[in-house]
């Protein structure tokens, strides 16, 4: 009789659910920190005005600049507002944080490909188990730069078995997001239209747009975002 041990069919098991990697290639790695360029499944090769304006060209002092914009404030409902107010919006990335990550992304801008968008993952181990992670992604339409923050500060418990989720999809959230984006320079942020359904789907664009010919509005023509 044909017998499979506990562990091959463990493995099986795995292989079968595994959910294929999305095609990456990287321009910055260390041992708890990532910066990647991935495929962005949403640019479709028959439809032109998909693709993103890359390569695009963004200066590591600009894209410091709109790190540095960006803050993030703990989503409460009506009723926790009524209570305690709104919470504070503190900055979304400390500056050690966007020493390591300006010179990057803007690296990977220059590099990327019109169907491809940035990624970084940023980690804090706590202990063999559990890290603190910071993920997201951005690309560029135009003279537009969206930007999405999938964890902010997450504490995320590397699992016993099975796929380490949070390295392979930074874009994607390891838990309900429980916090809400925002840019300092408000004239600069294009509000996306959605309908009701799409909130009560949760359908909503998680990204914030920026225009970043209002982000810089003293730059020469082209600047700071430039089509290759």
């Amino acid at each position: 009789m044909f017998r499979v041990s506990q562990g091959a069919l463990l493995c099986a098991l795995l292989a079968g659910c595994a959910i294929p990697q999305v095609p990456s290639r990287t321009v910055y790695e260390d041992p708890a920190n990532f910066v990647r360029l991935e495929i962005d499944s949403t640019v479709l090769p028959e439809w032109p005005p998909s693709a993103h304006s890359h390569p695009a060209s963004i200066s590591i002092e600009d894209i410091a600049h709109i790190l540095r914009q960006l803050k993030v404030q703990e989503h409460r409902i009506a009723v926790q507002r009524m209570i305690q107010g709104d919470a504070p919006r503190v900055p979304a990335f400390s500056e050690e944080e966007i020493a390591l990550l300006a010179p990057r992304l803007s690296e990977a801008l220059a590099q990327a490909k019109p169907n491809e968008r940035v990624t970084f993952y940023l980690s804090y181990p706590q202990t063999s188990i559990k890290r603190v992670i910071t993920t997201g992604g951005l690309y560029v339409q135009g003279t537009e730069l969206h930007f999405i923050l999938g964890n902010w500060r997450i504490v995320y418990g590397i699992p016993a078995y099975g796929m380490i989720y949070d390295r392979r999809y930074p874009m994607s959230p390891t838990a309900a997001k429980g916090f809400d984006l925002f840019f300092e320079q408000e004239a600069a942020v294009l509000h996306q239209k959605s309908s009701i359904w799409d909130r009560l789907l949760a359908n909503e664009k998680d990204e914030l747009v920026i225009d970043l010919s209002r982000a810089f509005p003293g730059a020469a023509a082209g600047d700071p975002v430039v089509r290759r």
